[in-house]
């Protein structure tokens, strides 16, 4: 067995130096994205994405609704690439991401909405891609070449230049001091051992949960676990899995909570110290849980920035778990790099 990382583990500890990267050199871009916004001033967000951009997204429009008030929704691509139909939103930014920016439906609606009026703005790794060149303006998220078949730094600067973008246009310094901070942040949180909670996963199913912008996290969370390591596993806001999901829980039913310093974390400790009751078996990062393990975490002093430390700790464990299962997580089964989806 090769005792070489794999090239998963090394884009993983990439993470800080690319978002690093992103601040030293993403600046003007997110600048200028931002004046055009305020001066544009829609009265809502659309996003366009696949996969784990879709789950950037769904951060997005957490940090969307929280900061700017304005919502934020998910448009299905094939509204325009298969059903032929041009939206009316002529009211709207929409934000368009894609690490290939190769996509043919996500490229098909961004430039139908443009065409239509929506200011558009894509979030991409390549900013000579098809998508860059179809919206308005574009911010590169300046991860460098990522080789492993599954999304790790491509999806946190993804992360970081959306919410850099809404934190200027809101003009909101504080939220700004703390994307600065963050490399120093993620390179604490790559080093955090989540090996107990990787020792529970036995293969077969588990849940993973969150509310608000941890949800976004939870979702690429059990993409991951689906992806690299074979393993089936469900996404639930902690608002729901009461809500029909528990019925399936049984004894040691693995369950990765997510959250960060905010309004829901008391909620999500309870909902985790709740399941705990129904046989499983619970690792959390809310503070405030009583019966589920508290898995070491970082907080980076800001509500909005903590998801994205959250994040990187986790794909150091999903790493760990696919090796360990003997999977070669750069390479799934069924699976390339690029989806290029009509």
């Amino acid at each position: 067995m090769s005792t070489e990382p794999t090239q998963m583990r090394r884009e993983i500890l990439e993470i800080p130096d690319a978002v690093e990267r992103l601040l030293a050199e993403g600046g003007s871009a997110v600048t200028a994205a931002a004046e055009r916004a305020r001066a544009f001033d829609p009265r809502f967000l659309l996003s366009v994405a696949r996969g784990s951009s879709d789950h950037a997204c769904t951060y997005l429009k957490y940090v969307s609704e929280l900061i700017l008030k304005r919502p934020m929704a998910s448009v299905g691509p094939s509204v325009s690439s298969i059903y032929g139909v041009d939206l009316d939103a002529a009211d709207a930014l929409c934000i368009a991401v894609s690490q290939s920016g190769q996509s043919p439906d996500i490229l098909a609606m961004t430039e139908s909405l443009r065409k239509n009026g929506t200011f558009t703005v894509a979030i991409t790794n390549d900013d000579k891609s098809r998508l860059a060149m179809a919206s308005e303006i574009t911010l590169p998220i300046h991860a460098g070449p990522e080789l492993s078949v599954a999304a790790t730094k491509t999806f946190v600067t993804s992360l970081v230049a959306g919410l850099w973008l809404i934190a200027e246009t809101k003009g909101d310094q504080d939220l700004v001091a703390a994307i600065h901070a963050l490399p120093d942040h993620l390179a604490a949180a790559a080093r955090c051992d989540w090996s107990e909670a990787a020792a529970a996963i036995d293969g077969s199913s588990l849940f993973t949960l969150g509310r608000g912008p941890s949800w976004a996290i939870s979702n690429e969370a059990a993409l991951k676990f689906k992806e690299t390591c074979l393993i089936h596993a469900e996404s639930y806001s902690s608002a729901e899995v009461f809500h029909g999901p528990v019925s399936i829980i049984g004894q040691s039913f693995p369950v990765i909570t997510f959250a960060a310093g905010d309004a829901a974390e008391d909620s999500v400790a309870q909902t985790s110290d709740a399941l705990i009751e129904k046989g499983a078996e619970v690792f959390t990062l809310a503070r405030g849980a009583k019966r589920a393990t508290v898995l070491p975490h970082v907080r980076t002093g800001h509500c909005l920035t903590d998801p994205v430390a959250a994040i990187v700790s986790f794909y150091g464990m999903v790493e760990a778990v696919a090796v360990g299962r003997g999977i070669n997580p750069d390479a799934p089964r069924h699976l390339n790099k690029v989806t290029e989806t009509v």
